[in-house]
């Protein structure tokens, strides 16, 4: 598969709230992968980013995306409020989807850790088209109630020595109801920080958008 041209990122203000962004279109896009980060973390996320310019170099274009203000930001209560995240999430979704550059591609979500139960509570509310989600690590547990309303095809990603977030990810795959699937990372733990670990996720998540994604 020919590889996408890659081109300059930049800074781009995300909803009413202006929400800080970090927009990557490259040439003949395929579709566009949004980014829910996890508790701690933020645009700037080496991990993700990493992802990001995997997904960008195969023709993908991707929104690094901070769900939440500075000052929100310092209220740790924030950080875990799931509710609040995908509204959010949805609100950069219909930011997205109103970009003339971004008009006619498929949307697709890459959440991890709390993020993840974020993209997962979005990609169930109803009016919100969302074509596939990735879960890398995540906390599907915390969104469990909406796991039967979602219908974009998801991907669960968890590492085999992550036991607990684990049994989370095996639980939620038998409460969703669409097109689903789980990848057990073989000797990774909850951050993908061992030799390869991250590169597994990395193929995965671009197989996973390139099969659900683009639009003929």
């Amino acid at each position: 598969m020919p590889m996408g041209k890659i081109v300059p990122a930049r800074e781009v203000d995300v909803g009413p709230q202006k929400l800080k962004g970090i927009l990557n279109v490259p040439v003949d896009a395929k579709g566009l992968v949004i980014f829910a980060h996890g508790s701690g973390s933020s645009r700037l996320s080496p991990r993700n980013m990493r992802v990001a310019e995997e997904l960008q170099s195969r023709g993908l274009a991707t929104l690094l995306l901070d769900l939440l203000t500075p000052r929100e930001a310092a209220d740790r209560r924030n950080v875990f409020d799931v509710v609040l995240l995908a509204g959010r999430l949805v609100g950069a979704t219909s930011w997205a989807e109103a970009q003339p550059e971004l008009q006619g591609l498929a949307i697709g979500y890459f959440g991890a850790s709390t993020g993840a139960a974020a993209a997962l509570v979005a990609a169930a509310k109803p009016g919100n088209h969302v074509a596939a989600v990735v879960s890398r690590g995540g906390r599907p547990d915390v969104a469990e109630p909406m796991l039967m309303h979602v219908r974009s095809p998801v991907l669960l990603l968890a590492g085999s020595r992550d036991g607990e977030v684990v049994e989370l990810n095996r639980r939620a795959l038998k409460a969703l109801r669409g097109t689903k699937e789980i990848v057990i990372v073989p000797g990774a733990g909850h951050l993908f920080e061992e030799p390869g670990a991250m590169e597994q996720v990395m193929q995965h998540a671009l197989r996973w958008f390139l099969t659900y994604l683009p639009r003929d």
